[in-house]
Formats: structure tokens, sequence, C-alpha cells
């Protein structure tokens, strides 16, 4: 099994970094491909962390007895013994946890020649928080690699941005995104295509609408209803059945992974399904259900920013029939509606709709309500688009 299996285009990026794999295998400190420290930047799923393991796999592969394969398997699985992972399922990363993961990069490795210290979504760090791995990238370990993975280079702190070396992904072709659902997924081609048109080469969205009918079906009714906002009051409704779609698209994502978390953390604490927990154990489930509902908020807002992209997608499919510029339009799907939209409103109130969903995703980043902030973007929709 080869270490880059299914990282769909992105050819330049893993020649970079197995040429950096292979040059620390040579052992020599004349190669200058080999750093320290990477940032691996790229769109919403085109695969940043993926390729952040397979690097960790190469490098973590390249002394020792173990296969390339069994390598690959345990970093994976995040049980190999010079493998550090740091991810979050918050809005944010807490400090302590840099900490720590800073801490553990002092180790020496113990099987191989590095030890390998990833942190997945990097651009949630706070000032704060990025200062504690500022130290760690100024001064690292002789055998430490870091990998941080980010959207881009923006969203890191200069100082860190000046200490990393930066490999960029791309959006991977839609008919690549696609091929890759029919080979590992084994989904029929028309529906590999249409799902990766619409999730816009998103490998992972692209997977889901492939395979989860319900996820297609929320996706149909978020362009629905938008479509047929006529007044400010069907706005404020419209914001309602987003928000409530949005929120069923997190519970999904999230309600049945909680319920395994619950039943294994009551069995490794010797509780049997149903029974009562002492009070010496409940602090340990209180903590569980605090991280749940941590998860729960953050996939609120991925499910809320969703919806935008898909929006966007729909208003952007409306201003390019109306102007009749070149480029495949994502949702074909819906194109008498697209056409119709289009030939009774102006690119000037599609471009203004736009722009109020592009407002409406930096307020909720602000921590604005994100009723309030869907309120006002459909008002504009009801607006800008008069009937749009």
């Amino acid at each position: 099994m080869s270490l880059w299996e299914g990282l769909t285009g992105q050819a330049e990026a893993i020649a970079i970094l197995q040429a950096a794999a292979s040059s620390s295998a040579l052992g020599s400190t004349e190669v200058s491909s080999m750093t320290h420290s990477w940032l691996i930047t790229g769109p919403p799923g085109s695969g940043r962390s993926n390729i952040a393991y397979a690097f960790a796999a190469a490098l973590l592969g390249t002394r020792g007895d173990e296969t390339e394969e069994s390598v690959y398997k345990q970093v994976i699985a995040r049980t190999h013994p010079d493998l550090g992972v740091l991810s979050t399922e918050a809005v944010s990363f807490a400090i302590v946890d840099v900490r720590k993961l800073v801490a553990s990069s002092y180790y020496s490795p113990s099987v191989g020649h590095y030890r390998v210290m990833i942190i997945e979504d990097a651009d949630r760090m706070a000032e704060r928080t990025s200062n504690v791995l500022l130290k760690a990238l100024e001064e690292p370990p002789p055998r430490t690699v870091w990998i941080l993975c980010a959207p881009s280079e923006a969203d890191l702190i200069p100082t860190i941005r000046s200490r990393v070396r930066s490999v960029r992904l791309r959006t991977p072709a839609i008919e690549d995104v696609a091929q890759l659902l029919q080979d590992r997924d084994g989904v029929a081609p028309d529906i590999a295509l249409r799902a990766a048109r619409e999730a816009q080469s998103h490998i992972g969205m692209a997977h889901r609408l492939a395979t989860n009918s319900d996820a297609r079906e929320r996706r149909e009714r978020t362009l629905t209803t938008a479509l047929e906002i006529r007044s400010v009051s069907d706005a404020v409704i419209a914001a309602a059945t987003l928000l409530e779609l949005s929120q069923g698209d997190a519970k999904a994502l999230t309600e049945d992974r909680d319920d395994k978390e619950r039943e294994s953390t009551l069995r490794s604490l010797g509780v049997e399904p149903g029974g009562t927990i002492p009070p010496g154990l409940r602090v340990q489930i209180k903590n569980l259900e605090e991280d749940q509902k941590r998860r729960a908020k953050r996939s609120l807002r991925d499910g809320i920013d969703r919806i935008m992209v898909d929006l966007l997608s729909l208003y952007r499919d409306i201003l390019l029939t109306q102007i009749g510029a070149p480029g495949e339009l994502i949702n074909l799907s819906i194109l008498n509606n697209i056409n119709s939209v289009a030939a009774r409103t102006t690119p000037v109130a599609t471009l203004a709709i736009m722009d109020g969903i592009a407002e409406a995703r930096r307020r909720i980043e602000s921590n604005v309500s994100p009723a309030l902030a869907m309120e006002a973007m459909l008002v504009k929709v009801a607006v800008s688009g008069r009937g749009a």
C-alpha cells in the first residue's frame, strides 16, 4: 500500500514531501530539502491532514525494521510511539493542550530517527496559544519535526510563518474527486460526478453527498428554501428553516458518535449499560459531556457554514447565467430554477446577495448569533433579489 494513495490531485506537494523524506533517510546534513518545521496549507477538503499523516509515516519509516505499511497503519491509528497529534473538535485549541504537546516534543525518538508532531487546524490557535508553540519552533530538538495544517499561511501569526516551510495544496479537479469516489467507495459514476461537483471538490463533503441520502436531501432543501423567498417575512421563516437544517446536519454527524463514546466510557469504568453511575466516577462522565458539547458547538458552526457555501454556489450559478460567463454550473440539477431567477433579476442584485452571504459568514465567525446573521442575510435576498 502506498503512503500517498488516495491523495487526489496533489502530485507537486507529494513530490516535495517525498524528496524531503528521502533526503532525511540519507542522514546527510548537506541535504537542504528537509527542515524541522512544515506548514501544509490548502482549501477545505483538499486533504491537508491526510498528506500530513502520509509525510509523518514516511519520516517515521526511514529507520527501523518495520515495513512502510505497518508504520502507516500505526500513524493513522495515532499509536506510533514517536508520533504526537493535536486536533480539536472545539472552536479553538486550549492552551494547556498545546503546552502538553510542546513538552512531549522534547522526548527523544524511541524507535525511529524522528519524533513527529502534527497539529491539525493550526489556524484555531489564538495568538497567546500560538506563542507557546513559537518557542518550540525557535529552538527545536534536533530530531523533532513539526507539521502544521491550516487553510492558508495568513491564518497563522507572522512569527510562526517565518519559521516553517510551506507546502501548498490545490483544489482537486472535479473529475479526480469523482474518480476517487468510484474507486474507493464504489459509488456509481453519475452520482460520484454530481457529488464532486456540488461539493466543489471538497473530498470529505463529496463522500458524504455521494453516500448519504439525508445529506443530499438537506442540501436540496437549502437551495429550495432560498429560491422560495419572496418577502421579508419569508426571509425570517427561511432563516429558521436553514438553522433547523444545520442543526439536523450537526446532530447527524455527532449523535451516533456521542452515544458510542458514552457507552465505551461507561464500559471502561465498569458500569453496565443503564446502570447507576457511582458518585466517584461522575466527574469523568461530566468531562465527557463537556467535550461533546464543545464538539456539538463546532459541528453546528461548520454545518451553518456549509449552508452558506451552498448558497454562494447557487448565486454564483445565477450570476454566471446572467452575464453569460464561461464556466460549468455547480447546481445543474436545478438548472430551470437558476435560469428563471437569472431572467427576472439583475447581476447587481445577485452580487449584493453574495456580499450579504459573505458578510453573514464573517459575523458568525465573530460570534454573532447565527439566527440573527442568517435573518439579515436572507432579508437581503428578499430585498436585493426581489423574489430571487
